[in-house]
């Protein structure tokens, strides 16, 4: 079996197990807004839990989502020129666009380490999440969105253009 299909295989594995936390947290999430309204309006008892937990997985889901499910193409940007570009044209506009997501994510990495280290010192008001353990999906994200950049970057510069634009094929990523 060739090493290419064995890492593609790991790939979309870890992949798919991305997407169902993702989905995991979704359903919790829910679930969670749903009882806040149950014991709010039918109970007549607000309680300040599960809207933190919400809030919490919302934290997590946006994040882990943007790290490790959602793909290049299904980015959201501002396209106009980008899709009226050739491929030379628009492989140059994705390496100076990651060069530059590169250098912010990495000269603000020590500050973020440094802020949810310190943060360790408070807790969420309901569930006493300490926060560095609730912002700590932030620093997983920098990391995730470097590698991610780098290898596109290299992708890049070895000559393979970013993907072509096309309307007719949009859809909701499913």
């Amino acid at each position: 079996m060739p090493l290419n299909d064995t890492s593609h295989r790991w790939s979309r594995f870890l992949y798919r197990r991305a997407e169902n936390l993702l989905a995991l947290m979704l359903f919790v999430m829910f679930s969670a807004f749903l009882l806040q309204i149950g014991f709010r309006y039918i109970f007549n008892l607000p309680t300040g839990i599960p809207g933190e937990l919400s809030v919490v997985l919302w934290i997590w889901l946006v994040l882990w989502g943007a790290a490790f499910v959602i793909r290049e193409e299904e980015e959201i940007r501002f396209d106009l020129f980008y899709a009226a570009a050739g491929p030379a044209v628009r492989r140059i506009m994705f390496l100076a666009s990651a060069a530059a997501l590169l250098i912010l994510y990495a000269v603000s990495f020590p500050a973020v380490l440094d802020y949810v280290s310190f943060m360790k010192v408070e807790r969420t008001a309901y569930l006493k999440i300490r926060f560095d353990l609730l912002f700590s999906i932030y620093i997983v994200f920098v990391i995730a969105i470097i590698a991610r950049y780098l290898w596109l970057g290299w992708q890049a510069l070895k000559g393979s253009a970013p993907k072509e634009f096309d309307p007719t094929k949009v859809g909701s990523g499913v």
